[in-house]
This record gives structure tokens, sequence and C-alpha cells, in this order.
């Protein structure tokens, strides 16, 4: 049975590494929403107010991921999911919706302590590589990083996740 794989974990845990590597493991594609965000909206991108226009967005975008999975999954792929879900509440409700649809779900969150996080953030903004999405200015990492909800015990135990410490500069 295909497998949804789901990786997650703040700003700089080294995510998009970590989901490419399990791409070409698994012969599955990658949807990130980053990316996703960036080639749709990053031109429209407000001065003000940026986390309300943002949030909508990344709704719209999920939606949309979540239709494509559906038709990968169902078409006999595996597939790498990067959403963004830093919150308890968001991945809760991600969790329902595969439980609805009867897929597989395995879950990775990767970690590593905010210090080494913040050098990761600043060195992708310089060096725009495979992995640079977006400018990730240094409000929004700590404000997503003070949002971020690691997995408590029981959502360890009534999921299939896989946690991953990145605690090395290179993730």
């Amino acid at each position: 049975m295909p497998v949804i794989h789901l990786v997650e974990g703040p700003v700089g845990a080294g995510k998009s590494t970590y989901a490419a590597k399990l791409g070409a493991q698994h012969a599955a594609p990658r949807l990130i929403l980053d990316d996703w965000m960036a080639t749709l909206f990053r031109a429209d991108r407000p001065d003000k107010d940026v986390m309300v226009w943002y949030m909508e967005r990344k709704r719209r975008c999920i939606e949309q991921i979540w239709n494509v999975a559906c038709d990968l999954v169902d078409a006999g792929s595996d597939v790498v999911l990067e959403l963004g879900l830093i919150r308890y509440q968001d991945r809760a409700e991600f969790y329902s919706r595969v439980d609805a649809a009867g897929y597989q779900l395995k879950v990775h969150v990767l970690d590593a302590p905010r210090e080494v996080r913040r050098e990761r953030v600043h060195e992708r903004n310089a060096a725009q590589g495979s992995t640079f999405f977006m400018v990730v200015p240094d409000e929004i990492f700590e404000l997503a990083s003070d949002l971020w909800q690691a997995p408590d015990e029981v959502e360890c135990m009534e999921r299939d996740i896989c946690l991953i410490s990145t605690h090395s500069k290179n993730g």
C-alpha cells in the first residue's frame, strides 16, 4: 500500500534536504508547501499584514497539494509532503483527513537546537541553493520557532512518527 510521508519540524531543521533523500529512497514525488507558495505567490507578497496574507494562501495550497497527493496515492505511488504543520492542531486536522481517506501515513519529525537552525537559515538565505524557496527574515524565523509544537507522547503513540535529530550543522 502506498504511503504518505509527512515531513515536519521547525524552520531550519533540515526538512527539505531530508524530503529530497526520502523522495529518492522511495521513488516518491515531493510536494513542498514552500515551493508552491514561492512559485504562486512570492511576487504578490505585501509589505504589511504578511501573516494574514500568508495563512490564507497556505490553506489554499495545502488543499491543492492534498488533491494532488490523493491522486498520486490512488495511482499507487508513495508521496512526500512537507506542509509546515507546526502546530499540533494543524497536524491533527491533517491526520483526520488521512484517516478518512484510508491512507497509510508515516510522519518524519526533524528538529535541531534553535541556534543551529538559525545559522542554517542565515546560510540558506545567503546561498539561495537547492533548498531555498524564499528569504526567511529573523523575525519570521523567531515567530515560527516560537509557534512550533513538537509531537508529545500521545501524538507519538497514536501515529507512526519517526523523530529525527539533525543537530549537526548540515542536517
